[in-house]
């Protein structure tokens, strides 16, 4: 707090500082003169009518005041508006108090000598009557009626979740001692530290903690329920959904993203509470400004209803007194660096510090003693006011709410409460937990505190009336939470008839790999038992990637259907919206995107109803911009399709640097969910997708309900004329990532080209000039994945490992190379690194060639040619990997670089390009 008579530091509220230097206080003086002298003869509501008008005024000449988004820094809903509380304060209470001591208890054991794995103990401090309120009241169960609600946990607050299971009988006391210990006890008997579904998934549903990934799933989640309930494919009507976030999260660029989208779609369904406990990990939020304001502002704003839950019960009183608004005025002109001190300081601080510097304040407090004022809760931690804005949201129509509860972090926690350091401290003294019992008058001795390292769990029995209580409210609302449930409608999986068309090639006809996949797609769409369930995902390129002709049939959701004549109406592709549409059309947001794909790919758990996203997007947009999300997703067991269109460094040229994708199959590979194929042709796609669908949404005695995979395609947007076929196709080989596509047409084989993608025609081209004008034979290999090759080689090496003196596993694809001696030169439209992933399970000398550096913009054979991987570079190659071998002259390689000027990209700038563009 600032000493008497120095400057009070600025608060910057709405964006702009509100406090600033006052360069002429004899003028300022006149006018608030002006206006003391409005309101006394005139009132409030005139003086309230000129103050909109100057704001007018002002933005007339241009003057950077905002307008007016926020209201006064006290509760939104007045005391006689509060509902009736339906619970027994004095249970809950009690529950809530044995609930905090477990969750802070656990975190301080997981941190005792020797052991030391972290967690968190302040963040449900200051969350736990928000989430108890939500327990014993609101959030509906996956027995209820109606399905049951979607919640978000904050990620931090896990330790306070698990301590209610444990009341509830869900964990017991060991798996709440082995808080982040997953493994050394056996897998499955530890807890995970944040809500992780792959890790626990009995229990958690929704991955949230870092990156404000929560509140962008939530968003989409809601609407997804939306969009199953519009197609007529579950009534989802009585499922609501309800995100709990930090105020230091909401600084995520993903947490406020996308709230226009809810808005704009009316999703009355969701609810995120944030818990404004006015501090980030290791400092204030916005020590000079207030957050909450802030927050209320933008959500305001952006079309949401918004609720602020400020100030517990006991201001109340204050409020009333309050008749010329002198503690309303304080309140809005404090900012939260002071509001977290005052949080953690005396009542006679807070009485010297809040309420003495204007003389209407210290009376109004002056019945109160120190004690009382030290008690003066933030709203956040009082039940009935949570209650009343819980009820208030969930009862709103038209709108998605937003609650903003002001809380103190490590509530109750004396020496956490309101720290700077919270985020740090893991462990309670002996002297703390002895406070904090007393605080919360649990039944636990100091001879139990003092006669051992860690303290003792708390548990009143399961026949006391608490646990009755929180027993009974949760089977009122449908069960306990969180829970998640795999019990989907079994899915008819498509007549193999609809793969033969893709199988029969192009004939004279070029096509894109891109287009033959959105060719399949179409023909899915049409089956009568998965069709309905495919869910199409676009960001703002369906044209691109030759979708439009889904418009007329399958059309775009939009849940106010179309109100307006499209431009295009009179097309036969125009564009169309309906409330029953079966595309998501998601405007230029690939994090969007992202979360419409993990909420359809999840619904076979949240809704019991496999739906199967394809989500069609630039390759570079993919993993590069997004993998935080498919990251989630692989958390979630989420499954689908996520296709990467216009793959590739060499193959978008136009686009330049930041649309050429030359790495995405690396980034795919660290998501051990991610099952990535690079398709050459459009047969095998075919294949492909037949196996991902049968994979992900068949039935195997391993897998009753589907592998919880993704499978990534890179597609690309070359054209040409997609082969038939061969008869004798080696579809395990296509399946598990490389087989002999053409093999040499005579000779002695002495080179093998392994390309994946849109480097198998180069490699064909390569294949041919090697046999007429070197007499060299190589086998032409289509590397379907790189990745899959490389994960396969790796579990045969830790097999090995782990069986020590068996027999040895050899990797598929050493296997299948171990009958030729022959070089290799592998190639692909990626990095080099992309290929040597296999390399030293190859047998044999290996080369690889790559697009390794920056993309540009140029045609596709100048691109090629830069980066040497065009068909000109891999006959050179192959020489000279065999002249290294002694099978070729030197001077027969120094004469094919000389003749085909691999060095030297003005070579190929006469060469025709088709379709080059995006």
């Amino acid at each position: 707090m600032p000493q008497s008579g120095q400057e009070r530091p600025t608060v910057i509220h709405e964006g702009l500082p509100t406090q600033l230097p006052d360069i002429d206080p004899d003028e300022t003086a006149e006018w608030l003169s002006s206006l003391d002298e409005m309101v006394d003869s005139r009132g409030r509501s005139r003086a309230r009518y000129v103050m909109l008008k100057l704001l007018e005024r002002a933005r007339e000449q241009n003057v950077g005041v905002p307008a007016l988004r926020s209201t006064d820094y006290i509760n939104t809903i007045p005391p006689e508006r509060e509902p009736w509380f339906p619970g027994n304060e004095a249970i809950e209470r009690r529950i809530r108090a044995f609930i905090r001591w477990n969750a802070a208890v656990m975190v301080s054991r997981a941190n005792r000598p020797g052991l030391g794995v972290g967690g968190h103990i302040a963040s449900y401090q200051s969350a736990a009557s928000l989430y108890e309120v939500g327990f014993n009241h609101f959030f509906r169960g996956k027995d209820h009626p109606g399905g049951g609600d979607q919640i978000y946990f904050q990620g931090h607050a896990a330790p306070g979740i698990y301590a209610r299971s444990f009341l509830e009988g869900g964990l017991s006391e060991t798996q709440l001692d082995r808080f982040r210990q997953e493994h050394s006890h056996g897998a499955g008997n530890g807890l995970s530290s944040y809500p992780h579904p792959r890790l626990m998934q009995d229990y958690w549903e929704f991955p949230t903690v870092s990156m404000g990934l929560g509140a962008i799933n939530a968003i989409y989640q809601a609407r997804f329920n939306r969009y199953l309930h519009n197609r007529g494919i579950k009534d989802t009507s009585q499922q609501h959904v309800w995100a709990f976030l930090g105020d230091g999260e909401m600084g995520e660029v993903e947490s406020l993203g996308a709230i226009g989208v809810a808005a704009r779609e009316e999703l009355d369904n969701l609810t995120f509470v944030v818990n404004c406990n006015l501090q980030q990990l290791d400092g204030p939020v916005r020590g000079n400004g207030k957050i909450i304001q802030e927050l209320e502002s933008t959500f305001r704003g952006a079309g949401w209803n918004v609720i602020k839950v400020v100030w517990g019960r006991e201001w109340d009183d204050l409020l009333a007194r309050d008749t010329d608004g002198v503690l309303v005025n304080q309140m809005n002109r404090t900012p939260d660096g002071e509001f977290q001190t005052l949080s953690v300081e005396t009542g006679a601080y807070n009485r010297e510090n809040f309420f003495g510097p204007d003389p209407r304040l210290r009376k109004m407090v002056e019945h109160l003693s120190d004690e009382d004022i030290e008690r003066l809760p933030r709203g956040g931690h009082d039940y009935r006011k949570v209650y009343a804005a819980f009820e208030a949201a969930q009862k709103h129509t038209g709108q998605p709410t937003v609650i903003l509860a002001h809380t103190v972090k490590g509530w109750l926690l004396e020496s956490f409460a309101g720290r700077n350091a919270t985020h740090q401290m893991k462990k309670l003294t002996k002297d703390d937990l002895k406070g904090f019992r007393d605080r919360l008058n649990i039944p636990v001795t100091d001879e139990q505190i003092d006669g051992s390292d860690i303290a003792p769990f708390y548990h009143p029995g399961e026949d006391s009336e608490e646990i009755q209580y929180m027993k009974a409210r949760r089977e009122s609302l449908g069960g306990s939470l969180p829970k998640r449930i795999v019990n989907p409608t079994t899915v008819k999986l498509p007549d193999p008839a609809v793969y033969e068309e893709l199988k029969k090639g192009s004939g004279k006809q070029q096509i894109a790999t891109t287009m033959a996949f959105v060719r399949l797609l179409r023909d899915l769409m049409k089956d009568p038992e998965i069709g309905r369930r495919i869910v199409p995902i676009a960001p703002d390129e369906y044209r691109t990637f030759g979708m439009d002709s889904m418009f007329p049939s399958a059309k775009i959701y939009n849940p106010a259907g179309q109100t307006y004549e499209s431009v295009d109406r009179k097309l036969l592709l125009a564009y169309k919206e309906s409330a029953q549409g079966q595309l998501l059309h998601e405007g230029i947001s690939e994090a969007g995107a992202m979360a419409s794909a993990i909420a359809a790919g999840s619904s076979y758990s949240t809704h019991g109803e496999p739906m199967i996203p394809v989500y069609l997007f630039y390759s570079m947009f993919g993993f590069q911009r997004t993998a935080d999300s498919i990251w989630a997703m692989a958390d979630q067991l989420a499954r689908g399709f996520l296709i990467g269109a216009t793959a590739g460094r060499t193959t978008l040229t136009g686009e330049g640097l930041q649309h050429a994708d030359g790495h995405s199959p690396l980034i795919a590979q660290t998501n051990p969910a991610v099952v990535h194929y690079d398709p050459a042709f459009s047969f095998e796609i075919s294949h492909i997708v037949k196996a991902g669908l049968e994979r992900m949404y068949g039935t195997t005695d391993a897998h009753p309900h589907g592998e919880d995979i993704i499978y990534y395609l890179t597609v690309y947007n070359e054209a040409f004329n997609q082969p038939a076929e061969p008869a004798d196709v080696d579809v395990e080989g296509l399946l598990k990532g490389a087989y002999i596509y053409k093999k040499a047409s005579e000779g002695n084989v002495t080179a093998r080209i392994m390309a994946s993608g849109v480097a198998v025609p180069w490699a064909l081209k390569a294949q041919e000039i090697l046999a007429e004008d070197y007499g060299v034979a190589a086998d032409v290999w289509s590397v379907t994945s790189w990745n899959e090759l490389a994960r396969d080689a790796v579990s045969a090496e830790k097999w090995n490992l782990n069986h020590p003196g068996e027999y040895s596993r050899v990797p598929y694809i050493t296997s299948r190379l171990m009958d030729t001696s022959a070089v290799t030169v592998a190639v692909s439209d990626y990095m080099r690194a992309v290929p040597d992933q296999i390399a030293r399970w190859v047998p044999g000398p290996w080369q690889s060639l790559g697009t390794d550096g920056f993309g540009f913009a140029d045609t596709r054979a100048a691109a090629r040619r830069t980066f040497q991987v065009d068909t000109e570079s891999i006959v050179v190659g192959v020489l000279q990997s065999l002249a290294q071998q002694g099978s070729v002259r030197s001077e027969t390689v120094r004469e094919a670089f000389a003749k085909f000027r691999i060095d030297d990209p003005t070579a190929v700038a006469g060469v025709e390009q088709v379709g080059g563009d995006a």
